[in-house]
């Protein structure tokens, strides 16, 4: 017996993508931040909660981050390499951020909402939600539960934090767009390049493979002067719906109702940890002379594709936030096991 029309991937991938888009309008047309990533991410959310069958395809996935890679890195020039200096100060207190961020999320999910020890600890650890999960399964801790927190938090983030920068800076950017153009014999040079970063970094098991190594290849390239990279806007428009989109597709292993019994909980732990990634940035802002947006989406605790991409669109610097961000994960996918041991005992 052939699967319904809307249990196939493709058709779910259009009504996702179609979703997406119309929201980006939505959003776009009442002039808020970031309109096209956040507006795909609140409709295809709002239509997985309803129970709308919605997906993003690993290989749909996969191709989209090696896109907004390459584009964010055509936001790189060579003065970033200038302030390079500045960075030790800033990557030893993302340490702090990142172990203060934790605790305040534990605090509030264990001793506020009563949540276990275990589903409390993995709930509040900031992103690399596929990790954190691998690890909890053997804990016995509550998935759905940790699931829930982690993709609420990345939600409010994006929703939120488009409008916290463009209130600190007093503007926002034009989403990314760089005025310079590519040849075609720049982009048939520049892509093949891109793309064996990707593989590369893929096969290294590097955090976000395929964003990062195109991010890091054509940073290179644009950074150097060797070459302009840059990825027209048609390609480009259409990858921060299809990223916001797919932000709105982890709702779908949420039923409503397990929604609103964490929404509480979730939320009153984001504004305990969001509020130390705040401290973390400010500080870093007022001693580093760095913008206070930027600082704040090298802290905040969301993933490193979503971060950098929020960075990218609001015109601050994009590396400055994935190098920060890749450090924090790289951190904790090397120290969880052992940290976890310490604070709930070996298994």
């Amino acid at each position: 017996m052939k699967p319904a029309l809307f249990e196939r991937p493709l058709p779910q991938l259009i009504v996702t993508v179609l979703t997406g888009a119309f929201g980006g309008v939505v959003f776009y047309l009442l002039g808020l931040p970031a309109a096209w990533l956040s507006g795909a991410m609140v409709f295809v959310a709002l239509a997985t909660l309803a129970g709308i069958r919605t997906s993003m395809p690993d290989p749909v996935r996969d191709a989209l981050f090696f896109l907004i890679g390459i584009s964010m890195g055509a936001g790189v020039r060579p003065d970033v390499v200038e302030r390079i200096a500045e960075w030790p100060f800033s990557m030893a207190m993302l340490v702090v951020v990142v172990v203060l961020v934790t605790l305040a999320g534990y605090l509030v999910l264990h001793y506020g909402a009563r949540w276990s020890r275990e589903t409390a600890y993995f709930g509040a650890i900031p992103g690399a939600l596929s990790y954190v999960i691998a690890l909890a399964s053997e804990r016995g801790a509550d998935l759905p539960r940790i699931a829930s927190s982690q993709s609420l938090r990345l939600f409010v983030l994006v929703a939120i934090l488009p409008f916290a920068v463009v209130t600190t800076n007093g503007e926002v950017g034009e989403g990314g767009i760089v005025l310079a153009h590519s040849t075609l014999r720049e982009i048939a040079f520049g892509l093949p390049l891109c793309l064996a970063a990707s593989f590369a970094a893929v096969r290294l098991k590097i955090p976000g493979g395929w964003m990062t190594g195109a991010f890091f290849m054509s940073a290179g390239l644009n950074a150097s002067g060797a070459l302009t990279l840059v990825l027209p806007q048609f390609v480009v428009l259409p990858c921060f719906v299809m990223m916001g989109a797919m932000i709105g597709c982890r709702f779908a292993a949420m039923t409503f109702r397990q929604f609103v019994a964490v929404l509480g909980a979730s939320l009153a732990a984001f504004s305990a940890a969001f509020l130390m990634s705040i401290a973390g940035a400010l500080l870093v802002s007022t001693l580093a002379g760095i913008p206070f947006g930027q600082a704040l989406l090298a802290y905040a605790p969301g993933g490193l594709e979503v971060m950098t991409l929020l960075a990218f669109m609001l015109d601050l610097d994009p590396a400055f936030v994935a190098a920060h961000q890749i450090v924090r994960f790289t951190a904790m996918v090397l120290l969880l096991p052992f940290v976890t041991g310490l604070v709930l005992g070996r298994r």
